[in-house]
């Protein structure tokens, strides 16, 4: 059943808020494109987005989804941080985080990743007493973050740009 015009370009909006927030933590990313495929694909009934590329897609977002937890975790012990450095990055992050909202929610973010690094070098410092070394290891943890976002934008780009083509091609 096909949908009217403004259904795909009503679609193609929130895939855009996602794309987005594939570079701003605080909106929900490849996984709000991800939904929009699947409303979009359940009201048209899997007519234009089949079965098959409703399945890639769900493979990219898994991907995506998943790629903060395995990038930063990459960046980190290439950095050579403990895992209580890590633990302690992800308690201070949610920290900061609260703490940047209550600052007219603006500073969430930043306060996020702000916390997080924090930790990673306390921790670190505490271990080794070494500054360069806690220094690798957070700019590892910074790394992982940064290349996070940069796999989260590019498959969130792909999966809208496989959206579209399967759109324009057609039952």
């Amino acid at each position: 059943m096909p949908l009217p015009e403004w259904a795909f370009w009503l679609t193609l909006g929130v895939m855009t808020v996602g794309l987005i927030g594939t570079v701003i933590p605080v909106l929900p990313g490849v996984e709000l494109i991800w939904l929009a495929a699947l409303v979009y694909a359940v009201a048209e009934r899997f007519a234009t987005i089949d079965p098959l590329t409703f399945a890639a897609l769900t493979a990219l977002a898994a991907i995506g989804v998943t790629a903060n937890i395995w990038a930063s975790h990459l960046g980190s012990r290439l950095g050579g941080a403990s895992w209580q450095a890590l633990l302690a990055g992800l308690g201070l992050g949610a920290v900061g985080f609260v703490v940047g909202l209550l600052v007219g929610g603006i500073g969430a973010v930043p306060g996020g990743l702000i916390g997080a690094l924090a930790g990673v070098l306390l921790v670190e410092y505490s271990r080794r007493k070494d500054w360069k070394a806690a220094a690798r290891a957070g700019t590892g943890w910074l790394a992982g973050c940064l290349l996070s976002g940069l796999i989260q934008a590019v498959l969130g780009v792909v999966m809208i740009l496989l959206f579209i083509w399967q759109r324009l091609a057609g039952p």
